[in-house]
């Protein structure tokens, strides 16, 4: 896979990503994000620090500055490019593939993303051209912005009692400064793979796969918690664990959001009732969400296409299939912490176990995500396109088909073939 991607840059290091291509790409970019000083975060992966220093010189090689947060997840970065008004961040990160993988998820001004048609694929001509150093060099410096990241959640903590909560970090980027940013909050907490390892020793950084929820499972059930949290390799998203130990789909945790807003903190709602969520979600989200007071709108799928929508329909936040959170009062962008705020809030609030909250939701059948590698993606869409044309046909992300009792998304992946 080519480390230029629609959504990001990203690929094994060094083979498809060496110091020289990181170099020049740091060496663009403030030309491209028309930025005099960019702000940069890294993730735990082996290659990282090697990457933020060719990416920083070549930044500095252009005459820009670069302002260092240091070892971070991905929510706070986009939260210190918008709150301290840059003009631009990258996040050194890989997400949630294996660790021999890392790359760049590049912002613009107000953490907008720099994605294929916004600016990636210039960016790819524009590293072909041979950096030529300025004469006054950019300057390198650090920003604590903890205090102030802490100061930002604090909001969305009160109201949060007594709640029995097991994390596990993965040991990715969350685990930097997950204790600190939680360590006021009256509950009973156990944290897991809280040390930061790019090799990701005990398991997996994506947690989607079942296999890697094994230990938070285990814990969940051993301590009797009220709830478990994996997150993924750069902690902008999340999976949760209810009390029996049994993983909730993402959907469902999309519209229990709603709860918190439309039931509990009303005042933070101010007239905007639109809630995103993603197209392949189950029909009793939707229905749950006009239940609470929200306008549900289906969204494509993607972090960039859904941030593009929810800023021009001002949605109050969205929900992901992938485990993704995206809130207006954060930017519009995701926050794994955030999503983890508001469920301990809602889980005091409803004095219920989370099994109980989200047991209506699956009142419909799902077959999940099926995954198949192919070589004519496209043709293999307009196939079934033609075998299926008396359903009703919606094109958001790749192709939906409703009919009177079920429907089936089919779509390329972005980051897979």
């Amino acid at each position: 896979m080519a480390p230029f991607s629609a959504n990001d840059i990203r690929g094994i290091h060094p083979q498809q990503l060496n110091r020289d291509m990181i170099y020049r790409i740091g060496y663009h970019l403030p030309g491209l994000l028309e930025a005099q000083d960019i702000v940069v975060g890294r993730d735990p992966r082996l290659s990282s620090e090697e990457i933020f220093t060719a990416l920083g010189q070549g930044i500095r090689d252009a005459g820009a500055d670069v302002t260092d947060i240091g070892p971070c997840c991905t929510p706070p970065l986009y939260s210190a490019n918008t709150y301290y008004g840059f003009c631009g961040s990258t996040m050194i990160t890989a997400s949630h593939n294996p660790p021999e993988y890392n790359g760049l998820k590049i912002s613009g001004r107000g953490a907008r993303p720099v994605v294929a048609g916004t600016g990636l694929k210039k960016l790819e001509e524009m590293v072909e051209v041979a950096p030529i150093p300025k004469r006054s060099r950019g300057r390198m410096r650090f920003l604590d912005i903890t205090s102030d990241y802490i100061d930002f959640l604090q909001p969305y903590k009160q109201g949060i009692g007594s709640v029995r909560l097991v994390s596990d970090c993965s040991n990715g980027a969350t685990a930097y400064r997950f204790s600190r940013l939680m360590a006021d909050l009256p509950i009973q907490h156990s944290i897991i793979n809280a040390v930061p390892d790019g090799l990701f020793p005990q398991h997996g950084s994506n947690p989607l796969e079942l296999q890697n929820l094994r230990q938070v499972r285990e814990k969940v059930l051993e301590e009797h918690a009220d709830l478990g949290v994996c997150f993924d390799g750069d902690g902008d998203r999340i999976i949760f664990i209810d009390e029996t130990g049994q993983p909730v789909p993402a959907d469902r945790i999309t519209a229990l959001l709603g709860l918190h807003f439309f039931k509990h903190h009303l005042d933070k709602v101010q007239g905007h009732s639109k809630v995103l969520y993603d197209i392949r979600t189950s029909k009793s989200i939707a229905e749950y969400l006009r239940s609470t007071g929200a306008t549900p709108l289906p969204c494509p799928i993607g972090h960039a296409v859904i941030k593009a929508m929810q800023r021009r329909e001002q949605g109050l936040y969205a929900g992901e299939l992938t485990g993704h959170y995206y809130f207006r009062d954060f930017f519009y962008c995701d926050s794994a912490l955030l999503a983890l705020l508001i469920m301990l809030d809602i889980l005091c609030r409803e004095k219920k176990p989370l099994s109980e909250l989200v047991g209506p939701l699956g009142r419909y059948f799902s077959s999940g995500e099926l995954s198949f590698t192919v070589e004519n993606a496209e043709g293999i869409i307009e196939e079934v396109r033609q075998a299926y044309h008396r359903g009703t046909v919606t094109e958001i992300s790749g192709l939906r088909i409703d009919f009177a009792d079920w429907w089936f998304v089919l779509r390329a992946g972005s980051t897979e073939p």
